[in-house]
């Protein structure tokens, strides 16, 4: 198993409701209808999700934009708004069920504003690259479907446009990662400089409250 695990989506909302969004308090695990769900039929099949480890009652402004500082603990993170969509691509350096299970839960309720009747798909899985699967593939961790009607754990879903979807948001992780080596190699340090680049993230999702 990998070290490295992503969790990404991109979810059509209106300007308006993305930050509304990011202003809105996270409701807890009662926006997915079947959290005990999550790793079922995927390659973790059997594993609990501890749910406790999801903070609740904390925006999603307040949360994020302490993931784009000098010192974020193995977090590499695409967040903005394009093209009619909130897109995130979050990296994580190990396990980090905090802040996975949190992100899960605020791209549920992310969901409930879709722009769009169909519901999207939210991935999470481990891959040292921090790369996407094949559509087809059994390494995926959880497939989340969000949108206009709630959000659940499934344990079958065609991953074909969810996946072209986020092929910008993964090139963008991609650039992202190059920037932050040559700045390390260069002079060790710039990581929030880089990180918090329009490019990467959005700027209102560090506007302080």
């Amino acid at each position: 198993m990998s070290d490295t695990f992503v969790v990404a989506a991109r979810i059509p909302l209106g300007r308006d409701a993305f930050e509304r969004w990011l202003v809105t308090p996270t409701p807890g695990t009662a926006v997915i209808e079947n959290p005990d769900a999550m790793y079922a039929g995927w390659f973790w099949d059997g594993k609990s999700p501890d749910w406790r480890r999801a903070e609740e009652g904390v925006t999603p402004r307040e949360y994020f934009a302490d993931c784009f500082g000098e010192d974020t603990g193995g977090l590499t993170y695409v967040l903005r708004y394009r093209d009619g969509a909130l897109e995130a691509y979050l990296m994580h350096f190990g396990f980090c069920e905090s802040n996975i299970y949190t992100a899960l839960v605020m791209l549920a309720a992310a969901g409930r504003a879709s722009s769009e009747a169909a519901p999207s798909t939210v991935l999470f899985w481990a891959e040292t690259s921090g790369s996407m699967f094949a559509a087809d593939s059994d390494g995926w961790l959880a497939t989340l479907l969000v949108g206009v009607d709630g959000a659940r754990f499934v344990a079958e879903t065609d991953l074909t446009a969810t996946i072209a979807g986020l092929r910008a948001a993964e090139a963008s992780y991609f650039d992202l990662l190059v920037r932050l080596a040559g700045a390390q190699e260069s002079t060790g340090s710039g990581f929030a400089t880089i990180a918090r680049d329009p490019r990467y993230v959005d700027p209102v999702v560090l506007v302080e409250s």
